[in-house]
């Protein structure tokens, strides 16, 4: 069967078409026909050999798939063929406290991902796909939807007439604007595009910010929402942006801690998250629970992922870069071979 594969060494052009063995599953376990991909932020940092530069390869990556059950093995009973399914992130996180033998085993990076036509999983590492999506829109949902789910509902304890702070315009944070609005909260959404502001505007956020023209943006987010500050910021820049956050939230409330867009290591004043008594919670996207109960609510509310461009798989590394360039508003897919 066809995959992609990093091979050699890291980098976009290292990642080769391969073929590989047809998975027959074993007991408890599934073969899951991939139709389509999307990309994550982390699936270029490991590409690039940045997430994990001790990753051995070859690496099939990308962690998110959406498909159909082709085989199962002896004792399966989640699950049937014909199935439509879409990957979870750490197969092995079914719920309860994060273990460092389940919370490190996740696709794309150590585990082969979802970048090949047939991809073998424990059959608890699928979730039932919202029936009124393609495979293209269900595709986004395993990290960017289930990381917003889990900080604003699972973690984040917010009730409607909250106000949430969203980092940009990429994968979570549209998801996390989506989810909010859902849920009756107001939404300040922060990007250095006007088009990009103009499209969060026209999704329903009630304020918008251009950074590039407000560097000090949190005086321009407490004079928008109230002196005290949000409820809750989704924060994906890491501590290039964090500064700001912690200026943005008001006292008790809370940072969820995504990504590191904007950088890894700068010298940080904490003295506001300890006076003000302000909870930074890491979110590592989600276990089944919570990708179960995201998938319900996406199909309850009939919700729509945004999907900025449909790639077809061959053209895996122009997707790649066009990530890479920040381009996307939302999400980017791939779809593979059908």
């Amino acid at each position: 069967m066809r995959a992609y594969a990093i091979t050699g060494a890291f980098g976009i052009d290292n990642l080769r078409l391969v073929e590989r063995d047809v998975p027959r599953p074993g007991a408890g376990e599934v073969v899951m026909r991939v139709h389509s991909c999307s990309l994550n932020y982390r699936d270029l940092r490991m590409v690039r050999g940045e997430y994990n530069p001790k990753q051995p390869l070859p690496l099939v990556p990308l962690s998110d798939g959406a498909g159909e059950i082709l085989e199962v093995g002896e004792g399966v009973t989640r699950v049937k063929v014909g199935d439509r399914v879409t990957t979870l992130f750490s197969p092995y996180r079914q719920g309860g406290r994060p273990t460092r033998a389940t919370i490190g085993k996740n696709l794309g990076g150590p585990l082969d991902g979802a970048l090949q036509e047939q991809l073998l999983l424990p059959e608890a590492g699928v979730t039932p796909m919202p029936a009124h999506l393609s495979f293209d829109e269900a595709a986004t949902l395993p990290c960017a939807g289930v990381t917003a789910w889990n900080a604003l509902v699972a973690q984040g304890e917010l009730a409607p007439g909250d106000t949430v702070l969203t980092i940009g315009t990429g994968g979570v944070s549209i998801f996390a604007l989506q989810i909010a609005k859902l849920l009756g909260m107001r939404v300040v959404a922060t990007s250095r595009s006007a088009t990009k502001l103009a499209r969060a505007k026209a999704l329903g956020a009630d304020f918008v910010i251009d950074t590039s023209a407000n560097p000090d943006w949190s005086r321009e987010v407490r004079k928008l929402v109230g002196n005290d500050g949000v409820d809750q910021v989704i924060e994906v820049g890491g501590v290039g942006t964090l500064e700001q956050s912690l200026r943005s939230v008001r006292p008790g409330g809370q940072v969820s801690l995504i990504g590191v867009l904007a950088g890894v290591e700068k010298p940080l004043n904490l003295t506001p998250v300890l006076m003000q008594n302000i909870r930074i919670q890491g979110v590592f996207v989600g276990d089944a629970r919570v990708a179960s109960d995201f998938a319900e609510a996406v199909e309850d509310a009939q919700l729509k992922p945004v999907l900025d461009r449909v790639f077809p798989v061959d053209s895996v590394h122009e997707a790649l870069r066009f990530m890479e360039r920040g381009e996307h508003f939302g999400k980017v897919a791939l779809r593979l071979w059908r």
